[in-house]
């Protein structure tokens, strides 16, 4: 009994991915290069091929990517390709009604690509002329759809020489939305299908792609693509041949990653980005014979055109073999480690300085930008990184961070190895390997210590840009650098002391009990005051140290700090606005509440804690004559004011910008020296 075949549940289930919309229309190309061809063995006449873009011009523009300083193109809505090859003959007839047919099986026709027509187009007609047996030229046309399937039209006039004229008709828009819209960018994407064409002995024939406006030719991408080829190699894997065709691109803004193509039946199946996967392999090589290069690798073999899928998108190869494997078990992932390891040995010349170049690149960006990757770096490198000469310095920091924390969890899963086998009978490496660790474990915390002082030098260095004018001769506000000092309207329990930078101000403020800043003084449980009045930053400290007078007591006496910030080089009038009184003032209710610590514990009553008041401001003239007024001395650096009010039994500090950045740069300078940060 004969199996009846429906052309619509074939179409149907025909795979075509969104981004490979253009499939169809290279797969029309490709069977006019074959005609050529088979065409060219008995013919003289020069191959060739014009494909034309239909646009629809009924409808609005579309104003989806088309190219810097390019008018918007109308949707494309169909092709014609049209070829002077061997035509639709009797047997190419038989083929095409034929699904599946396996007629063209030696060029590595899976007999799939007209399905492929139908899965993106609405409707196909062909117009052909072609040679009887007896010589003579006769035509035929004849339409193809999914309702109709295929419709004779009878005998096609108009032709002079053998060829045919495939019109695809109806683009699809769920295609017609993922394809390119430009000729360039179509012409292009032809080119890198149908490369290895024009890379074989005697070439590809003359392939055109138009439309109203321009014309492409792919014999012009040729020499635009490449620069020269290099020696072709042949690697074997599992006993399977492989050919590597070799070129060096011309360096360019589309030619900027070195790629693997993956080919099968003549035409370019997958296409991977080698960067990084062969050490110094990245983007643009250079060498003594051309210069600045991109390379790109063209790989064919019999195994690929046996198992390419038949919408020629992906291989029927497994990625990779988990476990044991077979000795012909071949995976994906076994022809790419030898393609690399040969890749590696072609360019083992311009890799060798690329990889310098990389070192160098790394280096500088340690000493300069990232210390804190400096004690851990010869184990970085030992893992063998290796970066593209012109990577971004956020990448870079990436990468160096994500191996420092590979190196951090295989320290905690060696430590805990190591104390494990503590209790038993250690193996004769156990010093050895304890030794190892512990070195590890030192270069991680010198790590860690460096990344904090170069977040200091940050710090100082935002600092420095909000206390200078812009170019319109303005002053940051007060909050930008109260945020940058601690969060705005927290307190101990929203902030911690690793995510403020009191150390700024003074060291001792990192040890408090209890933080406030920009809150009410009603909102502090330690104060009991009812004021709405808001310090920028209070902090109380309790001492429980041990009292030698006192055995077995500690004696709670709570420190206050308020600290004051005023607008980079603001001048105030009015009395009322004067930061000192302000500070000795918030000091003074803070003493006359005093009822709980942060926790809620009480705070048994004591009327003179010691209280250190700090006012951040420029020493405008109103300013010193308040620092005078209050009986302050300068400091000895002209930069600030100092003093103690005997009746508040208050420290008073006033201290200018440049006085805090330069006394906080001073107090940190031999850290930053030693990380060979500028102080």
């Amino acid at each position: 009994m004969a199996l009846t075949t429906s052309l619509a549940g074939r179409v149907r289930n025909t795979s075509l991915p969104k981004s490979h919309a253009l499939l169809p229309l290279l797969e029309a190309i490709v069977n006019g290069i074959q005609a050529i061809d088979a065409w060219q063995e008995y013919s003289a006449v020069p191959g060739r091929i014009d494909v034309r873009v239909h646009r629809d011009a009924q409808v609005e523009f579309d104003f989806g990517p088309s190219g810097p300083g390019r008018a918007p193109m109308k949707p494309i809505v169909g092709f014609t390709v049209e070829d002077n090859g061997v035509g639709f003959t009797a047997q190419n007839m038989s083929s095409f009604e034929t699904l599946d047919s396996g007629y063209k099986s030696d060029l590595g026709c899976r007999g799939v690509g007209r399905l492929l027509w139908l899965k993106a187009f609405d409707r196909v007609s062909v117009r052909s002329a072609y040679e009887d047996e007896g010589g003579q030229l006769r035509g035929r046309q004849f339409r193809f759809s999914v309702d109709r399937e295929v419709e004779h039209g009878g005998d096609a006039d108009g032709f002079t020489r053998t060829g045919a004229v495939v019109s695809l008709d109806g683009f699809k828009k769920s295609f017609q939305q993922h394809a390119p819209k430009g000729v360039d960018a179509i012409a292009r994407e032809v080119f890198e299908h149908c490369i290895w064409y024009f890379l074989r002995p005697g070439g590809a024939p003359i392939v055109m792609i138009a439309d109203d406006d321009e014309s492409v030719s792919l014999a012009d991408l040729m020499d635009e693509f490449v620069d020269s080829a290099m020696s072709s190699s042949v690697i074997e894997v599992k006993g399977k041949k492989f050919d590597m065709l070799n070129l060096r691109l011309k360096s360019s803004t589309r030619n900027s990653v070195p790629r693997l193509h993956w080919c099968a039946a003549s035409r370019v199946v997958i296409e991977e980005n080698l960067s990084g996967k062969v050490p110094g392999l990245h983007g643009k090589l250079k060498d003594q014979k051309s210069g600045e290069f991109v390379y790109a690798c063209y790989l064919t073999s019999d195994y690929l055109d046996d198992r390419v899928r038949s919408d020629r998108t992906a291989f029927d190869i497994s990625e990779h073999n988990a476990g044991e494997t077979l000795v012909d078990d071949l995976s994906l992932d076994d022809i790419r480690e030898a393609v690399h390891e040969e890749v590696g040995k072609i360019l083992q010349d311009p890799l060798k300085s690329a990889r310098e170049q990389g070192k160098q690149r790394i280096h500088d960006f340690v000493s300069k930008h990232a210390p804190r990757y400096r004690p851990v770096l010869a184990k970085i490198e030992e893992r063998g990184i290796t970066v593209d000469p012109s990577v971004k310095d956020q990448d870079l920091e990436f990468l160096l961070h994500r191996h420092l924390q590979k190196i951090e969890s295989e320290a905690l899963v060696q430590g805990q190895e190591i104390f494990a086998e503590a209790d038993s009978e250690p193996g004769e490496d156990y010093a050895e390997r304890l030794a190892t660790y512990l070195s590890t474990v030192s270069e991680i915390n010198q790590s860690d210590l460096a990344a904090y002082v170069a977040r200091r030098r940050t710090v100082l260095d935002l600092l420095e840009r909000l206390i200078r004018a812009d170019k319109d001769g303005n002053y940051s506000r007060e909050d930008a650098i109260h945020t940058l000092i601690v969060p705005m309207r927290t307190d101990s329990n929203e902030v911690s002391s690793e995510g403020s930078n009191l150390w700024i101000i003074d060291e001792r403020l990192a040890f408090h009990d209890y933080l406030a800043s920009d809150k009410t003084l009603k909102s502090m449980p330690i104060t009991g005051s009812v004021s709405t009045k808001e310090p920028d930053i209070l902090a109380t400290r309790l001492n429980d140290s041990p009292v030698l007078a006192a055995e077995g007591q500690k004696l709670p006496l709570p420190s206050i700090v308020v600290v004051e910030i005023k607008r980079p080089m603001r001048k105030d009038a009015t009395e009322d606005k004067n930061p000192i009184q302000q500070c000795l003032d918030y000091v003074k209710r803070i003493r006359a509440g005093g009822v709980l610590t942060a926790t809620g514990r009480p705070i048994p009553p004591t009327q003179e804690p010691p209280a250190f008041c700090y006012i951040i401001a420029d020493l405008t003239a109103k300013m010193i004559e308040r620092c005078e007024i209050s009986n302050l001395r300068p400091t000895h650096d002209g930069l600030g004011y100092f003093g103690f009010n005997d009746s508040a039994k208050a420290y008073i500090e006033v201290m200018s910008f440049d006085g805090l950045v330069n006394s906080a740069t001073e107090r940190n300078r031999a850290f930053f020296d030693k990380l060979g940060l500028p102080s």
